[in-house]
């Protein structure tokens, strides 16, 4: 499922990069170069892109305060109100989950700021949510607990929260998109009010007491989590992905915080993900959500780890170009599913119709249930499910083609996709075959439908909304000192988290970019080569009538 660049040395290869010749006419050297190589290579400057411009913001149609508002009632509207927890998915509402919890806490502020509920009632509703989850029993018991050392099971019973089953793990990554959430409200609910003074207090409690140096079982990465049955998890979180928040969290912690080279070793295996995909050079991950949740709350416009100096960029503009990325993937529909165009598009962890292997255009295709669909230089699989969240969540990054995908979609599927929350998780246009479904149903001449909501695709939804418009959340979440502290020990400058008086645009670290120079060139060249090798190649003379 890797998809690489070639990384091919030929001397021919070396020798058009050592004289300098364009990218652009790499591949036309085909003879060896006279003098010989020399023995020493000197300095290769890395040649990059131009930066695309910010995306223009143009103005949302109607139909976007309608699916704002759709997407916050989901969250009002589904969570028990005598406890706070979230519903995984509903109507089907099997479990909490403790993620949803941490978008339902970020969708009540939108909901004041937007006049659909008052900030009496948002208060109460928060303070309900955040003492109740710190007063669940915790301990390394097998049931009965709802976590462990400041940690939540992924999964809770929605009417007592404790631990659902014995399937679920307590949960490092679900646990930081919890406290992204807790720590929104903290840094929201900032009035005298004695109810708020005590939100501001109890989000101090719970964010402080994750100990994450505990789930440190290879130091200093963090684990994805532990079950009580078997121990830790042994896979730790290793970039990139929708960890990036975990680890601003546990280097931002007051109280147990890891090693300040964290960030250094997640982000050791950066250059495994880093290539040209559809027309993009960017940081890949496949599914769109690696992209979008860490996003939801932190501001990445013009701020930069070392990594993203050596490149160039932002982690917004990443964000950008793997959307642009995935739309260009469907325009191309290399799998040659249903209605994949320019406006209908979207890979992302969701709802499918089933797990099977059924015949399509005279091939065996895998379909699949939940699962993460991504289209990139690796996690890539696709059985033509499209996940709506997957573009409208990208609103902020690419909105000159998010805004038209998702009126294409409310347009051609709305009938059936979009309901009382919004747009239903998922469609499938491809997958008419009449088997029985995990989940959903079969629409005549239509293909499959998701039956249920997902609150982890609905949040980015409300999120990204409300970023787009006017940089809500994100400009809330600049005031956390704990995400601040966070940020710069992981080696973050430049842009809002520069003084006021000194505001820095990206910066390019040409040093270290050209470390990486002689690799990356050569791989590019490789790859011109290659390509022009096979245009070269003649068709097969049957081939050309057929």
């Amino acid at each position: 499922m890797d998809v690489a660049l070639s990384k091919s040395r030929t001397p021919q290869l070396l020798a058009c990069v050592l004289a300098g010749i364009g990218l652009a006419l790499l591949g036309g050297c085909g003879k060896a170069p006279e003098p010989p190589m020399p023995k020493v290579l000197p300095q290769v400057i890395l040649i990059e892109a131009d930066l695309p411009p910010r995306p223009m913001k143009p103005d949302l149609p109607p139909l976007f305060d309608d699916i704002e508002r759709r997407t916050f009632q989901f969250f009002w509207d589904t969570t028990n109100e005598q406890n706070g927890l979230t519903p995984d998915r509903y109507p089907s509402r099997p479990f909490a989950s403790i993620a949803s919890v941490g978008f339902a806490l970020t969708s009540y502020p939108i909901g004041i700021e937007n006049g659909w509920v008052s900030r009496n009632q948002a208060v109460e509703r928060t303070l309900l949510t955040l003492r109740f989850f710190r007063d669940l029993p915790s301990g390394p018991q097998r049931t009965g607990k709802a976590g462990y050392k400041g940690f939540y099971y992924h999964f809770l019973d929605m009417q007592q929260g404790r631990r659902y089953d014995s399937w679920v793990e307590l949960s490092s990554v679900d646990t930081a998109l919890l406290l992204m959430g807790v720590l929104f409200a903290q840094s929201y609910y900032d009035q005298d009010d004695p109810r708020e003074k005590e939100i501001r207090q109890i989000a101090d409690t719970l964010y402080k007491r994750v100990d994450w140096q505990w789930l440190q079982r290879n130091k200093p990465l963090v684990s994805m989590g532990w079950f009580p049955e078997s121990g830790f998890i042994q896979h730790d979180w290793m970039g990139y992905n929708e960890a990036m928040m975990l680890y601003v969290l546990a280097l931002g912690s007051p109280t147990h915080p890891v090693e300040p080279d964290t960030w250094t070793v997640w982000s050791r295996t950066y250059d495994n993900d880093w290539g040209v995909y559809q027309g993009q050079e960017y940081l890949s991950f496949g599914p769109l959500f690696g992209h979008q949740y860490s996003h939801v709350w932190i501001d990445f416009r013009d701020i930069q780890d070392a990594y993203m100096r050596e490149r160039g960029i932002d982690y917004f503009l990443n964000s950008r170009r793997a959307t642009l990325a995935q739309r260009e993937y469907a325009i191309e529909n290399p799998m040659q599913w249903k209605d994949y165009s320019a406006n209908v598009w979207g890979l992302t962890a969701g709802d499918g119709p089933q797990n099977t292997t059924q015949e399509y255009k005279g091939e065996q295709r895998q379909f699949r249930h939940y699962s993460a669909r991504g289209a990139g230089l690796r996690e890539n699989f696709d059985d033509g499910t499209i996940v709506p969240s997957a573009a409208i969540s990208s609103l902020p990054y690419a909105p000159e083609v998010v805004i038209p995908a998702t009126v294409e979609m409310h347009k051609r599927y709305g009938d059936y996709l979009y309901s009382s929350y919004g747009f239903l998780d998922s469609f499938n246009p491809s997958f008419s075959y009449d088997i029985p479904l995990k989940t959903g149903r079969l629409i005549p001449e239509r293909g499959w439908v998701a039956s249920d909501y997902i609150a982890i695709d609905q949040g980015p939804i409300l999120a990204g909304i409300a970023n787009y418009r006017d940089e809500f959340v994100w400009e809330v979440m600049k005031k956390n000192p704990y995400i601040r502290k966070g940020l710069e020990r992981a080696g973050f400058t430049g842009g809002w988290l520069a003084p006021e008086d000194s505001f820095q645009p990206l910066q390019k670290d040409e040093q270290a970019a050209s470390a990486r120079a002689s690799g990356i060139a050569e791989s590019r060249a490789a790859a011109a080569a290659e390509q022009k090798a096979a245009s070269q190649q003649p068709a097969p003379p049957a081939a050309k009538k057929q």
